[in-house]
């Protein structure tokens, strides 16, 4: 039989036995919290990698439309209509009415500007990654940064462009905005690329 100090010595070897398993519990799971937390960072990430997006068109009728929604957009392209409109009779540079596409969302909030008043009206200064489109006399104007558009918009006219004939949805002449840092590389290959997306050209 043990005596006393055998049993001491046993129960003390069985708590460490106990304690030393615990910790290898402990020290296995740590990565699998850190697995945890990489997917909200990923996510993150990627929504800051997303791009603003603003389109104009300078329709015949008379009248600007501007939104922020590419769907939108393309259902007044495909369409010839914007299922959710806030008007601003007057609004355009030269008394044009100007009709802004608004996302079931902003219907919501109505007692706010959307987004594409906000840019409209000069309120957004930077929004970082930049794409947009301005339709205007059956032409296409394509941009890929936020100053481009904004000179365009001041001015009516863009300095360095490199022109694609024939190439839009329809036939159009697509016309894409270079600036000093771009013109030299000629053909806007990342540009052309977003155009041809959006609009699923082949």
């Amino acid at each position: 039989m043990l005596n006393t100090m055998q049993r001491k010595s046993v129960v003390a070897l069985s708590a460490l036995f106990v304690l030393g398993a615990m910790s290898g519990c402990a020290t296995n799971q740590a990565p699998a919290a850190g697995k945890t937390e990489s997917a909200p960072a990923a996510m993150k990430a990627e929504a800051t990698a997303q791009k603003q997006t603003y389109f104009m068109v300078f329709h015949e009728n008379g009248r600007i439309y501007a939104m922020t929604e590419p769907k939108i957009y393309l259902g007044l392209i495909e369409h010839d209509e914007v299922p959710l409109t806030r008007a601003r009779v007057g609004g355009g540079p030269d008394g044009e009415t100007v009709v802004f596409g608004i996302t079931s969302k902003d219907g919501d909030h109505l007692d706010k500007p959307t987004a594409a008043e906000d840019i409209y009206d000069g309120r957004t200064k930077d929004v970082g990654a930049f794409y947009g489109e301005v339709v205007r006399n059956g032409r296409y104007h394509v941009f890929g940064e936020w100053k481009d558009f904004q000179d365009y918009l001041d001015h009516k006219e863009i300095t360095f462009t490199y022109t694609e004939i024939g190439t839009g949805p329809k036939g159009e002449t697509v016309i894409y905005a270079l600036n000093n840092k771009t013109k030299d590389s000629g053909h806007p290959a990342a540009l052309i690329e977003q155009f041809n997306r959006l609009h699923k050209a082949k």
